[in-house]
């Protein structure tokens, strides 16, 4: 059995400073790691969209700010996108039902 709790924070200002730097800065490698796909050919591993998008790009002038935040949160934002991808290509190849699902929604708004 799983159990599931639910909690409500109050951060301080400086928190929520933190908290919407950090939240930016995931953005930002989410974002530049969808570029580099979409650029490929082939779609990149999430090692080498790490050290692309995070560990190289933290020595660049550009995106210095992001070795300000922890690596880890940033790390996550790329694995989350390689299981986007391939939650996306596993429905083409119809080893996931949502693309179905997607398609009965689509067609029922229509």
């Amino acid at each position: 059995m799983k159990l599931r709790y639910q909690y409500r924070i109050y951060p301080t200002q400086q928190q929520q400073y933190d908290l919407a730097r950090l939240f930016g800065c995931c953005r930002v490698v989410y974002n530049d790691a969808l570029a580099l796909c979409k650029a490929s050919e082939k779609l990149p591993s999430n090692g080498d969209l790490q050290k692309i998008c995070i560990t190289q790009a933290k020595t660049t002038d550009e995106r210095e700010w992001l070795s300000e935040v922890s690596n880890i949160p940033l790390q996550q934002s790329v694995i989350d996108l390689g299981t986007s991808y391939k939650n996306f290509f596993d429905s083409l190849k119809g080893k996931r039902k949502v693309k179905a699902i997607i398609a009965k929604n689509v067609h029922r708004k229509q």
